[in-house]
């Protein structure tokens, strides 16, 4: 999905001596309080992390409080998303004003009214509440549904998502893909069919080549016979 990426830091945990025996857990438990947060150093909300120690040894800090600091060099993974990316959450709640939806099971997006697009229209069948395509009548965006749209906006503090569904082509991510597959099942048809007209012009052509070529063999022999009468 689009807003996922992977980067490389260096970082410097500050430990408090009474660690010093169990340094390894004391540095996880550290980092792990960047989990789910946003981080204005690396750029983006770190969703997890693999560090790596580069030396045994830890720098005193001296202080009102004294601590030592390890360098780590740690692989991290991102969520930075971008306005106009597409991205894609599981849906939790309708409105007849709006879909929110969960995005990778910690960030909430809201698709207000205004950015859903006219083809979609807000019924309530058998007591459930849900979006049909006026177009398409099995596309279908309810709760439980992986929604696909486009992000607007990302606020860092709260991570909370405005989102989109007023371009074509994204909604329920289930009947999207479903019918991707007739899509490119149909284009794959027609570029054969393509691929066969070419075929056979260039026989064709082939063919009307070799039977000029003929003619004017025939030709050349008829005077060649009239030479030697």
């Amino acid at each position: 999905m689009a807003g996922l990426e992977e980067c490389e830091a260096n970082l410097i945990v500050y430990l408090h001596p009474s660690k010093e025996n169990c340094a390894r857990d004391a540095i996880l438990s550290e980092l792990s309080t960047l989990l789910f947060t946003y981080n204005e150093t690396v750029g983006g909300v770190v969703l997890a992390y693999d560090p790596s120690i580069l030396s045994n040894l830890a720098k005193i800090v001296p202080g009102t409080f004294p601590c030592f600091g390890v360098q780590l060099k740690a692989k991290l993974l991102l969520f930075n998303p971008k306005p106009d990316m597409v991205l894609e959450g599981e849906v939790v709640k309708l409105t007849p004003n709006s879909i929110h939806a969960v995005v990778l099971g910690f960030s909430s997006a809201v698709i207000a009214d205004d950015d859903i697009r006219d083809e979609f229209k807000y019924k309530i069948k058998g007591g459930e509440e849900v979006y049909v395509s006026r177009t398409h009548r099995k596309h279908k965006i309810k709760v439980g549904t992986i929604v696909r749209f486009s992000m607007k906006s990302f606020d860092e503090e709260i991570l909370h998502i405005s989102g989109s569904l007023l371009a074509p082509h994204i909604g329920g991510v289930r009947w999207l893909d479903k019918n991707l597959e007739e899509w490119s099942r149909a284009d794959s048809t027609a570029t054969k069919r393509n691929t066969g007209d070419r075929k056979l012009e260039n026989y064709t052509l082939t063919t009307y080549e070799t039977s000029v070529k003929s003619d004017e063999q025939i030709e050349k022999s008829k005077k060649k016979r009239r030479q030697h009468t």
